[in-house]
């Protein structure tokens, strides 16, 4: 948390750029307490970011329209990605205590600014988790999560040698936006930033659009999958799971994914087509690396990342990683690099945030080893075509979707999403304005009294 609310305090102190066509830090209830951003009329439930490893739902005003083009939602779905926990742990900086998190979601237009014209009062819509301008040399190209002026931090330019999309609930670093985990959000350019749903789409199905199943599809074609690859998915999350529909869709002739615990079982249980290896039950001597090359001659033609730098797994890097010496561990990226073919292709799609030790650049030189930043995927580039993908059957995002929820219980949720308890992948939260449940959506589970 010190480090997080040190990094805020530099970016205040240096200020921001000059880049931002929308006002920047609306990201809470610091803002929404003020006249100017929230609406005292009404109260509304969001989840905040109350310090390191500690987040809570409060009551606060909603938001209402700050400029011309924004758009108001009553939110009718959000979920928990796994990404949120980077967020819980401190180790994506500059968030604020107050802060409302959540990137993805869904919902019914109750306001507009003046220069909204594409959307009218009721429309269903899901949220792209970026924010973007529509107009930039990147918007132009569909590649709206490195939108040039939406985003305006000067530390994560500095840090990065340029600056992503402003991003919802994802702190100050990528704008300081407010989040949709609320019973309220507010768009910016929400003609931009919204896709309007049609009515056999539910929620529970259209809201995955926001992130979780255009950052699959962007990691696979990103990555390069072509017809007879065999695919190695690091990550049995709603993200690796995805990837394995993917793989298969796009011609891999095999899929292995790599994890432990349940959700190996979940996997094979949904995915039966995927291989399976669970890491932490492979002989004395065996590596990831060794296993994958027994079970492929030469190793996998690709390997995607869907976990994160965040998680050690062996000593060196946990503690200089507690030491701040790096960031993110490479132990995993290693592991990829490593299995591939000469050349193959590794896709990183979990997320890294900064600098990482030990990383093993001779053997992606000498093997030509193609190690790809898939980035943060581009939703609006997508988002159409995976749209028809449901509306087809083609893909089916319940399959991923292990539990309902209220909004009242998103603190509790937060903390067993953490602790994989109760089987928990990925879940849908309702609010007071969500429809009743559609066919094959789970049952609600609640968890306060």
């Amino acid at each position: 948390m010190a480090m997080s609310q040190a990094a805020l305090k530099v970016e205040q102190a240096v200020g921001h750029d000059t880049n931002a066509v929308t006002e920047q830090d609306i990201a809470g209830t610091k803002a929404f307490e003020q006249e100017k951003y929230g609406d005292p009329s009404e109260k509304m439930l969001a989840l905040t970011w109350q310090g390191k490893n500690s987040v809570k739902v409060v009551e606060c005003p909603k938001p209402k329209v700050v400029e011309d083009r924004d758009v108001i939602l009553k939110v009718t779905g959000s979920t928990v990605c796994g990404s949120d926990l980077h967020l819980l742990h401190g180790s994506v900086v500059q968030l604020e205590k107050g802060d409302i998190l959540g990137h993805e979601f869904c919902g019914i237009v109750d306001d507009f600014g003046k220069g909204v014209t594409k959307f009218k009062k009721g429309d269903r819509v899901v949220a792209s988790f970026q924010i973007a301008c529509g107009e930039c040399m990147y918007c132009q190209q569909k590649l709206s999560s490195q939108c040039e002026k939406i985003n305006a931090n000067t530390m994560e330019n500095a840090m990065y040698g340029g600056r992503t999309a402003g991003m919802f609930g994802y702190s100050h670093f990528t704008g300081g936006f407010a989040g949709g985990q609320a019973e309220y959000a507010r768009v910016p350019y929400g003609d931009v930033n919204l896709l309007k749903l049609p009515d056999d789409v539910p929620d529970e199905k259209g809201l995955y659009l926001s992130d979780v199943l255009s950052t699959s599809w962007n990691c696979c074609v990103d990555t390069g999958i072509k017809k007879g690859d065999v695919v190695a998915i690091w990550g049995a999350g709603p993200i690796g799971q995805m990837c394995v529909d993917y793989s298969f869709s796009l011609g891999a002739s095999r899929v292995i994914v790599i994890d432990s615990n349940w959700r190996l079982d979940y996997v094979q249980k949904h995915y039966p087509k995927a291989e399976l290896v669970d890491y932490t039950k492979l002989p004395k001597g065996t590596s990831v690396v060794s296993k994958l090359k027994e079970m492929v001659h030469g190793g996998p033609d690709v390997a995607l990342e869907c976990v994160a730098g965040e998680y050690a797994k062996g000593w060196a890097h946990y503690f200089e990683m507690l030491l701040g010496v790096e960031t993110d561990t490479s132990e995993i990226i290693n592991e990829q690099i490593e299995s591939v073919k000469n050349y193959g292709r590794v896709g990183i799609t979990g997320v890294y945030v900064g600098y990482t030790n030990h990383f093993n650049i001779g053997s992606l030189m000498e093997r030509g080893v193609r190690l790809i930043g898939n980035g943060q995927a581009p939703v609006q580039l997508y988002w159409e075509k995976l749209l028809g993908m449901i509306q087809s059957g083609e893909i089916e995002p319940l399959k991923m979707v292990t539990h309902r929820v209220r909004m009242e219980d998103l603190d509790d949720v937060y903390y067993k999403f953490e602790k994989k308890e109760d089987g928990m992948q990925k879940v849908f939260v309702q609010t007071r304005f969500s429809a009743p449940p559609c066919a094959g959506s789970p049952e609600l589970s609640v968890y306060k009294s």
